[in-house]
């Protein structure tokens, strides 16, 4: 394994939405990378490992609740969850991901909920969908909130696709997501993430777009990537997903530590006298003298 990126916090300013969107890779920029984040614990981990932007993906749905698919969180679940990201107070950049039916019913309740993830402290948001989605991008950039978009395989259209399933396959399946495409970055938005497509498709997509993608799923042609802190660190309950890449398996290191920790207590081993907090001998002795008086006849 090679060795880790220095820790970005010591090196160079806090990263922010204009300094994403220069990071395009054709002007000689180094690829960004982001990486989901759902509590101050993994914000912090991942802000001293260095990377660029953390993601509050509605993810948590069932990478931390429990839930089958991403359909079941609340800008409400969103906002909490954005909240301790953001309580670790990292360099990186957090992006606060806007749920199902959280931008789908008005323009003016997308703004109020885009505002929400902003109070709780995210730099920008992220939304799902293409051209039906513009009226609410242009509104939530007036507004003066940043828009990361989101392409390709939508896991909150898992319904719609019928599971889910690599997007783009066909040449217009294909140009219409470059077309998609090309309709956010003129909107406004400063990123884009494009998940679940062929590496040729994405390639094309960035070639022909003026802001970073964000692959997950999407080859090794993209600005930058992204994938979930659980499957990259192993602690996930299913098996991640092709495009993963696995680079520590934490779930098992932490079964063998609680198991190790569970044997120590009963075979009466932790605590030890080290780990125990003792008293004087005068408070021992004042124990012991009214035991004795406890004991002694009336």
């Amino acid at each position: 394994m090679s060795s880790p990126t220095p820790d970005r916090r010591t090196a160079g300013k806090p990263m922010t939405v204009p300094l994403v969107r220069a990071r395009k890779r054709r002007d000689g920029a180094e690829p960004l990378v982001m990486v989901t984040a759902y509590d101050e614990p993994s914000a912090r981990i991942a802000d001293a490992a260095g990377v660029d932007m953390v993601l509050v993906g509605d993810s948590v749905a069932n990478n931390v609740l429990g839930y089958e698919d991403t359909l079941q969180v609340t800008i409400d679940d969103m906002a909490r969850h954005t909240a301790a990201v953001a309580r670790a107070r990292t360099r990186c950049l957090v992006v606060g991901d806007m749920p199902w039916m959280s931008y789908h019913l008005s323009v003016e309740e997308a703004v109020r909920n885009a505002a929400t993830l902003v109070r709780a402290g995210a730099g920008a948001v992220k939304l799902e969908g293409g051209r039906a989605r513009l009226p609410v991008i242009e509104a939530i950039i007036r507004a003066e909130i940043p828009v990361m978009g989101h392409l390709g395989l939508t896991p909150q259209s898992v319904l719609a696709m019928g599971g889910y399933r690599v997007q783009g396959r066909s040449a217009d399946a294909a140009q219409a997501l470059k077309d998609a495409a090309k309709a956010l970055a003129v909107a406004g938005c400063f990123a884009l993430v494009l998940e679940g497509v062929p590496d040729v498709v994405a390639a094309a997509v960035t070639e022909a777009v003026d802001v970073p993608t964000i692959g997950i799923g999407a080859g090794p042609a993209c600005d930058g990537q992204v994938l979930v802190f659980h499957d990259l660190l192993g602690l996930g309950a299913r098996q991640p997903p092709k495009f993963a890449r696995q680079y520590a398996n934490l779930g098992v290191l932490a079964t063998e530590a609680i198991a190790a920790y569970a044997a120590d207590v009963r075979r009466g081993t932790f605590p030890n006298d080290d780990e125990s907090y003792h008293a004087s001998s005068d408070l021992q002795s004042a124990l012991s003298l009214e035991d004795d008086e406890i004991e002694s006849p009336a």
